[in-house]
Order: structure tokens, then C-alpha cells, then sequence
């Protein structure tokens, strides 16, 4: 009897520790290559990452796979940028026979409290312009610098953008998330119908609608999927 309780608690503990592992941040550098820790922050070209001894390390959206924060996945994808190719996160919505992607949101960048000095990273926010609603070119991380308010340091967020792409179609494209105007709406009935297509169902509501934003897009992309897995 002692020993069957004593396996069921360590059973128990392994559990918990499983647990606490797989819900941990990590930064996939290729398949099967990662490294677990915690997420300081990203400003979607580059992302942190606090080790279990507290060092700081810097991932470039060009050098890594993706990286999971919070139970989400951000991949790293190309896209031209002022007619440059360059690479930056992506966190995923939808996957499947569609993929939909956001760019942009809350950053999150937290100060560690380390018991010796460490790198400390702060994302600095510019007006410059550049692709997905003005993400590019405006946003740069950058280390040490003068003390700044802690509300200031944690609650960065930027405009989100949406990109959806279908293999075989070409690059993922730039969906206007709040399709309010008449333009807008005419574009994103446009887009959706060229990417989830032979559903006869699905265009037919897509082509009814009057407006959209986020959610609505995203409850069409899954729906296509869930269609296409049947």
C-alpha cells in the first residue's frame, strides 16, 4: 500500500513538472532545436528571452524558426519592406488550408530584477512608416538608456495588422482588418473569395456581408478549414 502511494505521488510530481515545462516559453531555432525559458518581449523583427540564470538573449526574426509565448505560436516569414525582403514574427490565428497571421499588439516587454547587472531591454517606438500599417521601420529595441516609468516599459502596443495566405496562390497578402468603408469592405470580399474558394456556401455569406473586422475574418478562415479537413 506505502508503495503504491508513494509511486502515485511521485507519478504526481512528474506531472506537475511536465506541466510547468510545456507551459514555459521557448524559441524554436529549427525543428527539433529549441530552447525553453521566459519571453521578455518582442517587437516582431527580434524577441527576448530570459534564461533560468536570468541572462537576456536576443533572437533576430531572420536567425529563428518561431517561438511560443503565452500559449501562442509567432513564426518567423519573409516579407518585402520598402522593396527590401526582410523577416519578422508573425503570431499565428488560423492554420490550415488557410493560414491567418497578426502583426502588431501588445509587446509586453517586462524588467527583469536580477541580483547583478544584466542587459535590459526597451522598445523604443518611432513615426517612421514602412509595410503592415506602419509597423516596419517604426519600431526598434534597444538596451540600457535612462530610467523609465515601469507602466511605460510593459504595456507597448502597436497597430495590428492581418495577412492571409494559401499555398499556391502567391505571398501572403495584407487584409484590412476593419472594412467599415465601402472600399474596404469591396477589397476584403475580394481577397476572402480568391482564397477560400469552392465553397459555394462560404462565398455566398462572405459576399452578403457589409462589414467586416478581426473576428469575422477569422470565423470565415476557420470555417474554410474546418470544411476542408472533412
Amino acid at each position: 500500500m506505502k508503495r503504491a502511494i508513494k509511486t502515485f505521488a511521485l507519478l504526481t510530481t512528474l506531472l506537475v513538472i511536465a506541466l510547468r515545462s510545456s507551459a514555459q516559453d521557448a524559441v524554436v531555432i529549427a525543428s527539433g532545436d529549441f530552447v525553453r525559458g521566459t519571453i521578455q518581449g518582442t517587437n516582431f523583427s527580434t524577441v527576448i528571452l530570459k534564461n533560468d540564470d536570468e541572462t537576456l538573449v536576443q533572437y533576430k526574426a531572420s536567425d529563428i524558426k518561431e517561438f511560443l509565448w503565452n500559449g501562442e505560436t509567432y513564426v518567423s516569414k519573409p516579407i518585402v519592406i520598402k522593396k527590401k525582403m526582410e523577416h519578422r514574427f508573425f503570431k499565428i490565428i488560423e492554420q490550415g488550408a488557410v493560414n491567418l497571421y497578426a502583426i502588431g499588439g501588445a509587446t509586453s516587454i517586462e524588467q527583469p530584477q536580477p541580483k547583478r547587472a544584466r542587459i535590459r531591454p526597451s522598445v523604443g517606438i518611432g513615426t517612421g512608416t514602412g509595410g503592415f500599417g506602419g509597423v516596419g521601420g517604426g519600431v526598434g529595441i534597444s538596451f540600457g538608456g535612462g530610467r523609465r516609468n515601469d507602466a511605460e516599459q510593459t504595456n507597448r502596443n502597436l497597430p495590428t495588422a492581418y495577412f492571409i495566405e494559401k499555398f499556391g496562390t502567391g505571398p501572403m497578402q495584407e487584409i484590412p482588418a476593419d472594412g467599415n468603408s465601402s472600399g474596404k469592405t469591396d477589397l476584403i470580399k475580394s481577397i476572402l473569395l480568391q482564397k477560400l474558394t469552392n465553397d459555394e456556401d462560404l462565398a455566398e455569406r462572405i459576399k452578403a456581408t457589409e462589414a467586416f473586422d478581426a473576428k469575422l475574418i477569422k470565423a470565415f478562415v476557420a470555417a474554410y478549414n474546418d470544411m476542408q479537413k472533412k
